[in-house]
């Protein structure tokens, strides 16, 4: 099973807190950064060559959802970014998900390098049963629509999900061994869940079978944030 090191989260206001987040990340090898909408919404494409530039390879954490035209063009653009992985909503459907594949590719070709990992959002972990149920009048499950999701898009040619890491068990059951779950959500023993319901430890993410997980505040707001990133692999790495 393919296992990526920890994904940092930039989820900060500045370039000054980006720099000063990325020079206290001197480790080896260097991590995945995840820019979201917050950073790439202040500084547009440029921050992603910026951290690029510093040696950091990028998942660039947009979610993309609109009408398929739109969304291919903009995976075009994307995907000539240059960067590690993506995101786009899978409610968005079968035909959303392979325009936004398709445009993907031809950015990716347009610079002579291999597209972005596509993954497709099931549930954020900001969801549960009772917002399922009551606002978005769903009347499965939770796990049963990040099952559908994951089926869905793994139908469409992505590579993955995005889901919570309570999730990637039911998910293992209707997908390739190869299907990418990166999991959100994570929160060391010691730190707050803020606007996460549905969150697991680094540890409790090996265990469930995490492809790779997402963590930005445990990391970007400690006093050490190489001490806590380093702590925090080591935990992603025991499966005991």
């Amino acid at each position: 099973m393919i296992k990526y090191s920890p994904i940092v989260a930039l989820d900060v206001a500045n370039l000054d807190q980006v720099n000063t987040i990325l020079k206290q990340l001197d480790v080896n090898p260097r991590p995945m950064v995840k820019i979201g909408m917050e950073v790439f919404y202040h500084f547009g494409p440029r921050i992603v060559k910026h951290v690029q530039a510093m040696g950091f390879t990028v998942f660039l954490d947009l979610k993309l959802h609109d009408i398929p035209n739109t969304v291919e063009r903009a995976a075009r653009v994307i995907g000539a970014l240059g960067v590690e992985m993506t995101t786009i909503h899978a409610a968005g459907g079968s035909e959303m998900l392979a325009a936004s594949k398709r445009g993907l590719m031809q950015g990716a070709q347009e610079i002579g390098k291999a597209p972005a990992k596509l993954l497709a959002i099931t549930q954020l972990t900001s969801i549960d049963d009772q917002i399922l149920h009551n606002q978005q009048h769903i009347a499965i499950s939770l796990q049963e629509s990040v099952q559908n999701y994951a089926k869905l898009a793994e139908s469409t040619g992505l590579d993955g999900v995005i889901c919570s890491a309570l999730e990637v068990p039911v998910i293992r059951e209707v997908v390739n061994p190869d299907f990418l779950c990166i999991t959100p959500g994570i929160r060391p023993n010691s730190a707050q869940n803020g606007d996460q319901k549905r969150v697991v430890t680094p540890n409790q993410a090996a265990k469930l079978g995490s492809n790779g997980i997402v963590v930005g505040r445990p990391i970007t707001q400690s006093a050490d944030p190489k001490f806590a990133y380093k702590q925090i692999a080591e935990e992603f790495k025991e499966e005991k």
